[in-house]
């Protein structure tokens, strides 16, 4: 098809001020060009770091905020120097919709830590226009920034995989860990933190579970398949495991203290922490000297981990734990997702849903 020279309005549900409660708004889609392609929504998983934007928690959120990152639709219509996809093709959208091209991440497949990186929402396009996310009809994307679904893989469930999947993949990628027989701990149990068990155990890890109570212990042993689970406030248990993790995926994304985790560490172990904290963090400096152990950090994954995980999710058979719900129902889901009150994620219906109320 040609290049999809007109500019469209849909509606999304956009978040007005920091109150973070969401209604439905009309707005003109961003000017299109000969390498973008025109998506359909079907559904959109709802991400912790959404409720720190619609909320302003991080000090730059720029309203009114149409968010979503986790963003599955159908290809309605592509431009002329589209190659990789078609009218019809389901596909993905995750946390970024662009970068500069030209600097040392994005020359080495790695954009997503390009400086110049432009968020799915709460940016501004190349074009000066702002971007908006996936609670919405529509969205206009470059191909470069768009994943095929695999054939068979349902909407609802490739969702969450766009964000959540592919930042548990990335690091364990990166970082070596992928081979089969390491021991790992997943800290917190929520939308990444589930992901983070089911694709370390389709690597063939020891996966143990670490968390603030045991009221998650059934579901980490039973449902998810971890080998242990530790409950951070039991101090007697914490001792016992001290040495035995290669990694430690830390999904937490309120303050807490690292000390405790950082002793479950073998020599050479790390802390991958993976939570958006607005708060510094603390450490002795011993507690990481003298195990040679390192903190760091990872932020989503590549478009070509990307590809790559979604290829492992289906060859292994992994899904997420979701819960679907309608558009009008958001403002609920998000409150709950506060009280971490969610098995494991939500993911709004879009195209089954009424935007306008």
């Amino acid at each position: 098809m040609g290049s999809l020279e007109v500019e469209r309005k849909t509606v999304g549900w956009a978040a007005r001020d920091p109150s973070g409660v969401l209604s439905p708004y009309e707005y003109t889609l961003r000017n299109t060009g000969p390498e973008d392609v025109y998506v359909k929504v079907m559904c959109c998983g709802i991400c912790h770091t959404d409720v720190h934007q619609i909320k302003n928690d991080l000090g730059m959120s720029n309203y009114p905020m149409v968010p979503g990152h986790e963003v599955v639709g159908e290809v309605v219509e592509v431009g002329s120097d589209v190659t990789k996809f078609r009218a019809g093709d389901v596909v993905g959208v995750g946390c970024i919709i662009g970068s500069c091209g030209n600097c040392r991440p994005c020359n080495s497949d790695i954009e997503q830590y390009c400086n110049k990186k432009i968020w799915s929402y709460n940016d501004v396009y190349t074009d000066g226009k702002p971007t908006q996310g996936g609670f919405a009809g529509a969205m206009v994307v470059g191909q470069k920034f768009v994943v095929k679904i695999p054939d068979g893989m349902a909407p609802e469930q490739a969702a969450p995989l766009l964000c959540a999947g592919v930042t548990v993949y990335s690091p364990l990628n990166h970082f070596g860990l992928k081979q089969s027989g390491l021991r790992g701990g997943i800290l917190g149990l929520g939308g990444v933190g589930h992901m983070g068990v089911k694709i370390a155990k389709a690597m063939g890890h020891h996966v143990t579970v670490i968390s603030s109570s045991d009221k998650k212990r059934a579901e980490a042993l039973d449902h998810l398949g971890a080998d242990d689970y530790l409950v951070s406030s039991d101090a007697a248990r914490m001792q016992e495991a001290a040495d035995p993790l290669d990694y430690i995926i830390d999904t937490v994304p309120v303050f807490h203290p690292l000390e405790p985790y950082l002793s479950l560490l073998k020599i050479d172990g790390k802390l991958i922490l993976m939570g958006v904290i607005n708060t510094p963090l603390q450490f002795v400096s011993p507690m990481v000297m003298l195990g040679r152990k390192s903190i760091t950090g990872s932020f989503i994954g590549s478009m070509k981990e990307l590809e790559e995980m979604l290829e492992f999710c289906k060859e292994k058979d992994l899904t997420s734990t979701i819960e679907i719900v309608k558009m009008d129902y958001i403002n609920t889901a998000f409150e709950r997702l506060e009280k971490n009150d969610v098995r494991y994620r939500f993911v709004v219906d879009v195209e089954g849903s009424k935007l306008y109320q």
